[in-house]
């Protein structure tokens, strides 16, 4: 799915290098909103490639955009073997979410575990309806997945009923299922799913920011080391991690990290 975001300035606009990103759906709307003031500023058009963490570090691995998105932090051997470079832009809450009309409002994070790994099967067993819990996540490669299942310690463990390929998907599929669990990124939840606390914490940029909330991960912009950004695209890094940026990050529900 291939997402612009670009507007039409005048003067010398055409003769300015658009700006490309790839990667994580969950970084959809902060990317958006850094984009729109830039290019409302600059001329600059900026594309967003919402292709998912593993895909867009990929991507810049292999030249085929400026800044990947990642909603994850780069692992060891991408860092080291493939020569590329974090730099956390924010901190973004994973919110836990249900239908609106399951009852359960609150899981702890050892609770969450048991459910995904397929120890717990039934809503009765956490304070819920009689019915089998479905078990909602992404796909493999994707940021939230790994933040969700290194957080809870779930890794390759999990039981999935579905395993979708965007944050927009899972927030879906959850709205339409009252006996569906899923996590999504806090800044994309919508009022068609409820979130719920975790260990008597509720996802906000507040909980996320003192640490309180435990089920957060980082927004990552990935470059290549000693590769050198087009003009365009060393302008559009400078701006949105710049001070200037942190309210419009703030805006768009991620916590900015200046």
């Amino acid at each position: 799915m291939l997402l612009v975001f670009a507007l039409v300035g005048c003067g010398n606009n055409a003769a300015k290098e658009p700006v490309s990103t790839d990667g994580s759906t969950s970084m959809s709307k902060v990317i958006g909103a850094l984009s729109e003031t830039f290019e409302a500023d600059t001329g600059i058009t900026v594309t967003y490639n919402a292709t998912g963490s593993g895909s867009g570090i990929q991507a810049v691995e292999e030249g085929r955009c400026d800044i990947g998105l990642s909603s994850r932090s780069l692992k060891d051997d991408e860092e080291k073997a493939k020569g590329l470079q974090e730099t956390v832009l924010a901190y973004d809450g994973i919110a836990m979410i249900v239908n609106p009309a399951n009852p359960v409002q609150e899981l702890d994070l050892e609770t969450i575990a048991k459910i995904y790994t397929g120890e717990i099967t039934n809503w009765k067993d956490v304070g819920g309806n009689d019915a089998e819990i479905v078990l909602i996540g992404r796909e493999a490669g994707s940021g939230t997945r790994d933040g969700f299942e290194s957080i809870s310690g779930t890794k390759d463990k999990c039981q999935y009923r579905q395993e979708l390929t965007s944050t927009g998907d899972v927030i879906t599929t959850v709205g339409s299922n009252p006996d569906a669990i899923g996590y999504a990124s806090l800044a994309s939840v919508k009022d068609t799913v409820k979130a719920l606390t975790v260990g008597g914490v509720a996802p906000s940029e507040a909980t996320v920011k003192d640490g309180s909330y435990v089920v957060q991960r980082p927004f990552v912009l990935v470059t290549k080391d000693g590769t050198k950004l087009s003009d365009s695209a060393q302008k559009f890094f400078d701006y949105i991690t710049s001070d200037a940026a942190s309210q419009i990050i703030s805006k768009a529900g991620a916590v900015p990290v200046k």
